[in-house]
C-alpha cells in the first residue's frame, strides 16, 4: 500500500516543479514522520512498506531521489540499491538506518547512495541531501 501527498507551503514553486521522494521503510512511524517532514518543506511524497512494493511501482513513475531503509526484511536498502543499479534504473538514493554496523556506511557509497544518516535523521541534513541529489532532475 502506497500513500502519496503533495501538500505545498506559501510561496514555493508549483507542485510539479518539486521532487517526487519515495520512501521505503518498514516501520511505519518512520514512513509517517518523514512524510510529514518532506510535506513541510513541500516535496511530493509516496511511501511504501517494502522493496517489493517500490519496485512494482517503477513500471508507473520513478521518483527524483529514494529514501530507503538499510534494514528491511526480504530486501534491504543495500540489496535494492544494487538491484536498482543492474536494471539500469537510476535513481539517487540516501540510506537510513537505526543500525549503524561496522562497514555499512562504505558499502552503501560503494554501491552509489548519495547519502547515509543515522536514525532518527536530522531534518537539515536529509532536506540538504534531497537538494544535492535532486539538483537538475526536475524541471
Amino acid at each position: 500500500m502506497t500513500e502519496m501527498s503533495s501538500a505545498m507551503a506559501p510561496d514555493t514553486p508549483s507542485i510539479a516543479t518539486k521532487p517526487a521522494i519515495a520512501v521505503v521503510d518498514d516501520d511505519a512511524s518512520v514512513r509517517k514522520a518523514l512524510t510529514r517532514l518532506l510535506r513541510v518543506s513541500s516535496y511530493r511524497v509516496e511511501t511504501f512498506g517494502s522493496a517489493s512494493d517500490f519496485l512494482t511501482s517503477l513500471n508507473q513513475r520513478i521518483p527524483d531521489c529514494l529514501i530507503a531503509d538499510l534494514q528491511m526484511p526480504s530486501m534491504d536498502g543495500l540489496e535494492l540499491r544494487i538491484s536498482l543499479t543492474r536494471a539500469g534504473i537510476e535513481i539517487p538514493t540516501i540510506i537510513i538506518t537505526a543500525h549503524d554496523e561496522l562497514g555499512s556506511r562504505e558499502q552503501c557509497s560503494r554501491a552509489g547512495a548519495a547519502a547515509y544518516f543515522l536514525k532518527p535523521v536530522q531534518k537539515t541534513e536529509l532536506i540538504a541531501a534531497i537538494k544535492a541529489t535532486t539538483e537538475g532532475r526536475c524541471a
